[in-house]
């Protein structure tokens, strides 16, 4: 047994699932022998039982030596390669013939005689001696390529990615604000945010100097049946969300009578003032009237030539996948049920007509034309003014939406992502999405992610990766266990970073890795290494340690003073998130008043520190002030973006999520207390945003004096940095 539970453990190697790991307290935790069995199981091995280890053990070894060539290989930058390949040692009089096929079309052959290429390694498997060769690679371009190799079962295939050591990454010092979309509301709008009030707001930035407006994820949703408007939960992450259509702005509306009966309707005028005085958002309801509007603009669209029809038809010829995923969310509609209970052939994929109704499908396609169109016109418009859209990436998908089921390849569909026990939920977390398969995307050439990458990258110049860990490893509990059960699974993290510093200098994006919480040391060192910036959050960096309160902000980082899964500023430094956490029992009567105890300390630490730097006047200590110096803070720091969450600047105290707090709360609801009309206007918001741009420009102004001369010390240019940002109190 105990044989069996030792090859059992290195299979789980062999598969990249570990067999332990190190808790948030320090403690080693071992996986259980039925944990590493479901995961393997999960991942496609032969292994009926953990008892039959030792075969499934031997059988996958034997297969790894018969594979010459990795499906996925990184070639970085510029350097000299080369091409790892398993032989048998009966081949090493051989001379070897590949062929190269470049991104661009063009082929090379290349000829490798192995008798004067160095063996790298070998080994003996079954009777039968191998060697590991290292086959030298010309020069290539960056790009994705191609190269199979002539072997002795046939060709050998492998993905070549030749990538910058480093994603993107520019020069500038920025600044922007934050605020979910959903949250964002006007005299116009209907209730909610649409891409409209989100030009809105990029233009009020621009005219205070910012160069950055970011919100949360603005994916695909399931609004009707199921229902799930959480954005880290979206029905795919290669398509829009009609929520957001400002559908006054649809070409449409003035060509459609009905459509403007219905916006004329006394039921229409009582929602919408229902839609604009609740202080939540009702997404099913707003959703349902908005898209009675849409259909009808769909009916009156669909009737007549014209030359936006002609453009429509052009769109869904360019986006192949636009049509199938229209057919989806149709046939969702028409069967009321997930796609795992379709019948097989729609389960399995195979949509035909008759499947749904064809003016859902018309709706679907259209409705994403439109956020194409809307959105992409917001995202030129930016360009154009010298701004970019700060978007985000979320983790994980709907376990029963669109991309589960059209790649379910990609996916390991019978476990959960999720995160062990920690300080906070001692439980441990099961967050209900399927990770992706580590071992099938890479066969798969990483199709998948590269497609939403480039969705969100056409127009993102910021692009928010949600927990970068995931990269490298990301904890798998099995279906039918408790998240305590679960294990941590690696990825191939190079083959990631590789994709993001391609794309990233393809679209001249720049790569945000949130890496916040307990994150292993490789992680942070690759992101640096990789050029990925990292994140830098007040309300995480406090620390009653000795040193200081606050580390200094690094330069490749984004710097704010807080997350939408965290309290807002004011209310963290007020404690009004503890008694939450006590409610739900993630804190016990005990530890909540030694929390308050803590929490005191840090925001007197911490406003001692600012007023020891002088962005606060020794006599003020009012929670707005307190505000103000942080904002100052971070601007005259060297990060190269501040991002302002509008909602501190009023001390709102009501948060946009409490991570576990389930159904019955109020997460992604809560719209901002204060419409845009209002908050733009608002001097103390004004003060500080003006504050935080002449700062910024200063430090931007001191790079380039400091680029110029060149010659100067690291402490000299420190020392003209102080001056040039002398602190004052705002």
């Amino acid at each position: 047994m105990k044989s069996e539970f030792g090859s059992l453990e290195k299979l789980a190697r062999m598969y990249g699932v570990q067999g332990s790991y190190v808790d948030v307290h320090g403690r080693k935790q071992r996986a259980s022998a039925d944990s590493l069995q479901a995961a393997l199981q999960a991942l496609g091995a032969p292994l009926a039982s953990h008892q039959h280890a030792t075969e499934a053990l031997r059988a996958q070894t034997l297969a790894l030596w018969q594979t010459p060539l990795e499906p996925v290989a990184v070639v970085w930058g510029h350097s000299p390669s080369v091409l790892k390949i398993r032989l048998p040692s009966s081949m090493m009089h051989k001379t070897l013939t590949g062929h190269l096929f470049l991104e661009t079309g063009e082929e090379q052959i290349l000829r490798w005689p192995l008798r004067h290429i160095p063996t790298l390694h070998n080994s003996k498997i079954e009777g039968t001696s191998y060697q590991v060769k290292g086959l030298p690679l010309p020069n290539l371009p960056a790009g994705y390529h191609r190269v199979t190799v002539d072997g002795p079962q046939g060709a050998a295939h492998c993905f070549l990615m030749c990538a910058p050591v480093t994603a993107y990454i520019p020069k500038t010092h920025t600044w922007g604000v934050f605020c979910p979309l959903y949250a964002l509301h006007s005299d116009r709008s209907w209730g909610s945010g649409d891409w409209t009030d989100l030009d809105r707001l990029r233009e009020w930035v621009a005219v205070l100097g910012g160069q950055i407006v970011g919100t949360l994820p603005l994916l695909a949703s399931f609004l009707d049946e199921p229902f799930d408007p959480s954005p880290y939960a979206p029905v795919s992450r290669l398509f829009w969300n009609e929520f957001f259509l400002d559908v006054t702005g649809i070409p449409e509306v003035g060509r459609s009578p009905e459509a403007q009966a219905l916006l004329r309707s006394s039921m229409f005028q009582a929602e919408l003032n229902t839609f604009q005085t609740a202080p939540l958002v009702d997404y099913r309801r707003q959703m349902s009237v908005k898209r009675q509007v849409l259909e009808a603009l769909a009916r009156s669209f669909f009737s007549t030539p014209s030359d936006r029809l002609t453009a429509f038809w052009r769109f869904v010829r360019d986006s192949p996948g636009v049509d199938d995923y229209a057919r989806f969310r149709a046939t969702c509609e028409r069967q009321h049920s997930p796609w795992t209970t379709w019948p097989a052939p729609l389960r399995d994929g195979t949509l035909a007509k008759g499947d749904y109704e064809e003016p859902a499908w018309r709706y679907h396609l259209y409705a994403q034309w439109l956020a194409h169109e809307q959105l992409g016109g917001l995202a030129r418009k930016a360009h154009r003014s010298g701004q970019g859209l700060y978007l985000d990436l979320p983790l994980g998908v709907h376990a029963q939406g669109y991309d589960t089921w059209r790649e379910r390849t990609a996916f390991a569909l019978d476990v959960s992502g999720g995160a062990p026990p920690d300080a906070v939920f001692t439980k441990g977390q099961s967050w209900g999405f399927p990770p992706l398969h580590p071992h099938h995307v890479r066969e798969q050439r990483y199709r998948y992610p590269i497609a939403y990458l480039r969705h969100h990258l056409q127009f993102a110049k910021f692009l928010r990766i949600d927990h970068m860990m995931g990269l490298h490893r990301l904890f798998w509990i099995p279906k039918g266990m408790e998240p305590r059960d679960g294990v941590y699974v690696r990825y191939a993290a190079e083959e990631f970073y590789a994709i993001l510093s391609l794309e990233s200098h393809r679209h001249q994006s720049v790569i945000l890795g949130e890496n916040l919480g307990t994150v292993p040391p490789a992680v942070n060192n690759s992101m640096k290494r990789h050029g990925i910036h990292q994140m830098y959050v007040v309300q995480y960096e406090l620390t009653p340690q000795a040193g200081g309160p606050l580390r200094p902000v690094p330069a490749d980082s984004v710097a704010s003073l807080n997350t939408h899964d965290m309290p807002t500023f004011h209310a963290y430094c007020q404690g009004l998130d503890i008694p939450g956490r006590l409610a739900m029992g993630l804190l016990d009567k005990k530890e909540a008043e030694a929390e308050h105890k803590t929490r005191q300390a840090l925001v007197a630490r911490l406003t001692r520190l600012l007023k020891r730097k002088e962005w606060l006047a020794r006599t003020s200590s009012d929670a707005l002030s307190v505000v103000k110096a942080c904002w100052a803070h971070l601007a005259a720091s060297p990060a190269r973006v501040v991002l302002v969450n509008l909602e501190d600047l009023w001390l709102e105290t009501e948060p946009q999520n409490v991570p576990g707090l389930g159904e019955e709360g109020t997460n992604w609801q809560q719209k901002t207390r204060h419409r845009f009309e209002v908050f733009s206007q608002m001097p103390q918001v004004l003060n500080v945003l003006r504050e935080v741009n002449r700062l910024r420009t200063l430090r931007r102004s001191a790079r380039k004096k400091d680029e110029k001369k060149g010659k100067s010390s690291p402490k000299k240019g420190e020392r003209r940095q102080k001056k040039r940002l002398h602190a004052r109190p705002i």
